[in-house]
């Protein structure tokens, strides 16, 4: 090998060390076990929305997918406040990660959608399914993503009304603070980015700019 080769050698080798040494730094993380996750489906059939799956992780990140069950797959990225993301997974894990559980009751009731539980981590799956259940940890977990799905439907009838319907509105917001005062919003954060560009929109009605203000000065307020 002539001393050029060999320069060329070394300066390749050089520049190649700091990226070996970063796959090898990555290798640990990449094999690691899976994150958790925790996913709620429900199925109700001429309901609206018919279709609700809500799949989170432990960092609070996920998809939501809302939608009538001919409408194709659409899910979209989920951020959950830390709080609730705990409260997630600290009900999943007194439900025993819904391995070997029975919820529903032995009870004569009317179709109230199928709903599943399911935990994930790794290769371990566990999941559980029901019409109705009395179990209150279970419950509290249905009415949290139930919330967050009242919670997705709500920014996006603002959105909607936003861009196609600016005199409906104000109607789409008396619905948002009715959820929000009855308290079935889990993180109500989420609504803050879309009540605020309701206030800054002058192309929508002075009442309606108001009451999103307000409803966005309340929500921050909370602790």
């Amino acid at each position: 090998m002539n001393i050029r080769a060999k320069i060329t050698a070394a300066v390749l080798a050089l520049a190649l060390a700091p990226l070996a040494y970063c796959a090898a730094q990555d290798a640990p993380r990449q094999n690691a076990p899976d994150s958790p996750t925790v996913t709620y489906q429900k199925i109700f059939k001429s309901s609206y929305p018919e279709y609700v799956k809500i799949e989170i992780n432990e960092a609070g990140t996920g998809t939501f997918d809302i939608r009538q069950l001919d409408e194709s797959a659409n899910a979209q990225p989920l951020t959950l406040a830390p709080e609730v993301t705990q409260k997630i997974f600290q009900l999943a894990a007194a439900l025993h990660d819904f391995q070997g559980i029975e919820l529903e009751a032995r009870r004569r009731i009317a179709n109230l959608g199928q709903k599943t539980f399911r935990y994930q981590k790794g290769g371990e799956t566990h999941e559980v399914s029901f019409n109705f259940t009395m179990n209150d940890d279970a419950n509290r977990l249905l009415n949290i993503f139930e919330g967050i799905a009242r919670e997705e439907g709500d920014i996006s009838d603002l959105q909607r009304s936003m861009r196609y319907d600016p005199l409906g509105v104000n109607d789409a917001l008396k619905q948002v603070e009715s959820d929000y005062k009855q308290k079935l919003l889990p993180d109500p954060k989420q609504l803050l980015p879309t009540l605020d560009a309701i206030a800054k929109n002058d192309q929508i009605i002075d009442i309606a700019r108001d009451k999103a203000r307000n409803l966005a000065g309340q929500i921050r307020l909370e602790r």
